[in-house]
């Protein structure tokens, strides 16, 4: 069992923002929440109390200890335990509701994890079940630098010493924001999205060759760090000649498409050669990809533009 999907863990990390409190002895901290993958009881992750698809994590607020409350005996008992079987990994009453004392029993009796919160049971099933989805998430390690540039999730990608550091340095100087240097933990939240994020070692830190290690975060403000984003783009910094260069289509540029745990992100090949200016490139190329998302296509509407003039012309 991974230790990052410890209940114990889970606490640790979240407790502050969800007002998560362990109410007697902590029994089950390191109970692990399954993974979706390895579930072969095809329990969901998190909700609401749900005893016909059963969560990994049961969510108890006013209205389903209200619904214990107006049931009889036997079939109060029979609820929980259903409630208490082999699916639940963890219990949390939220809606600042009390502890019924039969759950409190069975979950001291079996070590089941059960904490309490007084936020509402759908902003406590919309937290968790980010947490535990980005936690489950496929995930790869990129070398590159990470970048936020104009709201969009930029990889600067390329060999040694080809000036990744440098550029980004230079991004940051002009209001954009910095994720991760040298590796960056890309996870697959969604059919189409990938999501990166910094190693906690490496937060806040750039290495750039003559410099050292330059902590951003303290040179450039709070702003100048994103905690994660969405990889919209790879940019390739790739040292050309002016042969190699001229080789390039001018009109569509050198774009190709670079597949990443089944995701297609597009990737710029940027040639790098003195005199080019590598920081206004990049944002040209940002700033042209979110248009390219808002459906406008530069290349198509000059083609377009150049075929009504030849029509023109041959009237």
């Amino acid at each position: 069992m991974n230790a990052d999907t410890s209940v114990g863990t889970l606490f640790d990390t979240l407790h502050e923002k969800l007002e998560l409190q362990w109410p007697g002895k902590h029994r089950g901290a390191n109970r692990g929440i399954k993974a979706p993958a390895s579930d072969e009881t095809n329990a969901a992750l998190v909700g609401h109390l749900n005893l016909i698809h059963p969560n990994r994590v049961q969510i108890l607020g006013r209205t389903e200890i209200a619904y214990l409350d107006s049931l009889n005996e036997a079939s109060r008992r029979d609820l929980i335990d259903q409630l208490f079987g082999s699916t639940t990994d963890l219990i949390v009453i939220g809606d600042g509701s009390p502890v019924p004392e039969d759950i409190k029993q069975r979950a001291e009796a079996s070590s089941t994890p059960l904490f309490t919160s007084v936020q509402p049971t759908q902003q406590l099933v919309s937290f968790l079940q980010y947490y535990l989805t980005n936690l489950f998430a496929e995930k790869v390690t990129l070398h590159g630098v990470f970048m936020e540039v104009f709201s969009l999730g930029l990889l600067i990608t390329g060999a040694a010493s080809v000036g990744k550091s440098e550029l980004a340095l230079e991004l940051v100087a002009r209001g954009h924001r910095l994720v991760a240097d040298d590796a960056t933990v890309f996870s697959r939240t969604a059919p189409d999205i990938l999501n990166g994020r910094c190693p906690d070692m490496l937060r806040d830190f750039l290495e750039v060759r003559g410099l050292g290690i330059l902590n951003i975060r303290a040179m450039f403000g709070d702003s100048a760090i994103k905690q994660n984003r969405n990889l919209r783009l790879i940019l390739k910094l790739v040292p050309m000649k002016d042969e190699e260069i001229r080789r390039i289509d001018r009109l569509y540029g050198a774009r190709s498409t670079r597949t990443i745990l089944g995701v297609d992100i597009p990737e710029i090949t940027l040639p790098v050669a003195p005199g080019r200016n590598l920081a206004v490139l990049a944002e040209a190329a940002a700033r042209n990809h979110v248009l390219y998302l808002k459906g406008f296509d530069s290349s198509k509407l000059f083609m377009e533009r150049q075929a009504r003039f030849m029509e023109n012309d041959g009237l």
